[in-house]
């Protein structure tokens, strides 16, 4: 599968490039459109049992879109629900990912998406509950962000602190645990930060540039309201 980011930015748009009897996975209601060529179907991804965790532990779909060139080469486009960026990882099957709930758009069928279970401190504050995505295996891996997305690159030792509500995707090579944002409680509440994660390499750290949960309060203030 050959990958081609088109209209980088908030509207991007991922190419796929399929050989014939080549196949990707994508999420659910993330195909714009296709050649005639390529048949789109409904998956069970890691069995019932794999799809139900994703569902009802990370809040991600029930089911992947398998999109196959069936009948010759051809090409699939997809776009995420929210305005970002989309990002292309290879994947060598040596090294893993974590995502954030909402950060999965595809992949090749050689990366397999599974819950990954976080501390019962992590998953608590975190934000991102106690579950987030794991990627293994070989292949493409597409990720998307709410904004632009940044790139941490830590070396051994190095540390970097992130705001929770920014992470798209992080290395699983690299270790982290939550913190407050200032040295006292009051101090890391009145900021508006409140916990944030301090990551340390090495390892990659992939930050969105816009935080959803902030712009969604943003967004009600001018929301009517009855009474």
């Amino acid at each position: 599968m050959q990958v081609e980011i088109l209209y980088q930015g908030a509207f991007a748009l991922a190419k796929l490039a399929l050989e014939q009897g080549e196949s990707a996975k994508a999420e659910s209601g993330a195909m714009v459109a296709m050649s005639p060529t390529v048949d789109v179907e409904s998956r069970l991804d890691g069995g019932v049992f794999g799809a139900l965790k994703r569902k009802f532990l990370t809040g991600e779909t029930f089911f992947f879109q398998t999109l196959r060139a069936t009948r010759g080469p051809g090409e699939v486009l997809i776009a995420p629900t929210v305005p970002g960026e989309i990002l292309s990882l290879e994947l060598d099957g040596a090294h893993a990912y974590c995502l954030q709930k909402d950060g999965f758009l595809a992949s090749s069928v050689g990366v397999d998406v599974q819950t990954k279970t976080q501390s019962l401190a992590k998953g608590f504050f975190s934000g991102e509950g106690f579950f987030v995505l794991q990627a293994t295996g070989t292949g493409s891996l597409l990720v998307n962000s709410f904004g632009s997305i940044h790139r941490l690159l830590l070396g051994p030792a190095q540390e970097y602190i992130v705001d929770n509500s920014h992470l798209v995707a992080w290395s699983s090579s690299t270790e982290y645990e939550i913190r407050k944002a200032s040295s006292g409680w009051f101090s890391s509440v009145a900021s508006g930060e409140g916990l944030v994660c301090h990551f340390q390499g090495p390892g990659e750290v992939f930050i969105q540039t816009r935080n959803p949960g902030a712009f969604g309060s943003w967004i009600r203030q001018f929301i009517p309201t009855s009474g």
